[in-house]
């Protein structure tokens, strides 16, 4: 439940299976892209068992601000921990039975690392032909790139995103979070799904190689075709969308919001808001290929227009004339949003160490397999080296 619903008792949760309950994944990563996928795959109700490097644990542990970092709490979550060092024979041997009783394998380490430790994904498929390897890196498993060193930052500038964001007349700004990680993780998380189904006709496993450039390359839209049809190379263009007209963040008397109303209809609606029908008709404004076209002149107009209101006052007549449009929330907002609250946006888990912990929730909403938040994250590194050892060996 979310935040205004009460902290979760994850002893309570342990009935909440989920969609993927029953697969068992094995998960070698560190930092983000491939522990991420582990994250939404655990969510869904599969059990994720971390291998961790002993005492150090993953780099994960110590990220975030202040002096209790939280960013664990989330990434960590429905996971247990096993403690291995996989540059022994000891620890390869005890990954190889796990990997080997395992429906997926997700790794994130350069290409070739898991084949020097013994681990090479083709060999352990052969025996185990049901496993299905997530293997996320920066430039994928082949290629003149392949041995590359690749962080999500990287992708984001080779994937054509860096390129675009921020204002023109500065350098390429940083999106805030780690998005080529977090994207490359979701592509790692779908393309496990597509073989977890395709698996069901045939009976056997295959490797999933994601490469976080291509990542983010995924979700850049015309980019491609843009330039190479109409020979237009997308500029930054900061809080702008070229050609999208209006769509921007406008000043209020006493903050920012954004109103998103470019469709012809929506538009409409909007000038009436204004007190401005006559900009319906006006030939700078009347369809979609001329607002773009005055852009700068058409958010001029709105923003004087905004600038009156207080925020709160903005959004009740955005509301009232149904026209797209919110506010730029922080994590303080979201906390007290009764919206998040009403979908568990936010939930809130109990935590043996920080007590009450908001974090995102669970998404997508399955109707009848819902995912949810079932375990902490593991506090301590290999603090579940014997249980698993038990029940998926039986040590």
């Amino acid at each position: 439940m979310g935040d205004k619903g009460g902290t979760i008792k994850l002893t309570e949760q342990t009935e909440k299976k989920g969609a993927l309950h029953g697969i068992r994944v094995v998960e070698v990563g560190q930092l983000i892209a491939g522990p991420f996928c582990g994250q939404l795959l655990g969510d869904m109700g599969a059990e994720v068992v971390k291998i961790e490097p002993p005492e150090t644990g993953d780099p994960m542990r110590a990220w975030g601000q202040g002096d209790r970092p939280t960013w664990w709490r989330v990434i960590g979550r429905n996971k247990y921990s096993v403690a291995a060092n996989l540059r022994t024979p000891d620890g390869q041997e005890l990954a190889r039975k796990l990997i080997l009783k395992a429906d997926v394998l997700i790794e994130n380490f350069r290409p070739g690392t898991l084949e020097r430790w013994s681990l090479d994904p083709e060999e352990l498929i052969k025996l185990n032909e049901r496993l299905i390897v997530v293997r996320v890196s920066g430039y994928g498993q082949t290629g003149p790139y392949a041995q590359r060193a690749g962080f999500g930052g990287i992708a984001e500038a080779m994937g054509g995103w860096r390129k675009i964001v921020g204002e023109p007349d500065r350098p390429p700004s940083r999106m805030g979070i780690s998005i080529g990680d977090t994207l490359a993780a979701t592509y790692g998380c779908m393309g496990a799904l597509a073989a977890l189904h395709e698996r069901e006709t045939s009976g056997r496993g295959q490797i999933v190689d994601v490469a976080l450039y291509e990542s983010v390359l995924q979700v850049m839209e015309g980019l491609i075709p843009e330039w190479a049809v109409a020979g237009h190379k997308r500029e930054r263009t900061g809080s702008r969308l070229p050609g999208i007209a209006p769509s921007n963040v406008y000043r209020c008397s006493d903050g920012e919001f954004l109103i998103g109303a470019n469709q012809d209809s929506v538009f409409a609606r909007l000038c009436d808001a204004m007190g401005r029908p006559d900009l319906i008709s006006d030939p700078r404004y009347a369809d979609h290929a001329a607002r773009g076209r005055h852009q700068q002149e058409l958010d001029d107009l709105i923003s004087a227009w905004t600038a009156q209101f207080t925020v709160d006052e903005l959004e009740g007549t955005m509301i009232e004339y149904g026209v797209p449009a919110g506010r730029i929330l922080d994590a303080e907002d979201m906390l007290s949003d009764p919206h998040f609250a009403a979908r568990e946006a936010i939930v809130t888990v109990d935590d043996p160490e920080l007590g009450p912990t908001p974090m995102q929730g669970t998404f997508p909403k399955l109707s009848r397999t819902p995912s949810s938040v079932r375990r902490n994250a593991p506090r301590e590194v290999g603090q579940d080296t014997d249980e698993i050892r038990r029940r998926w060996l039986g040590e």
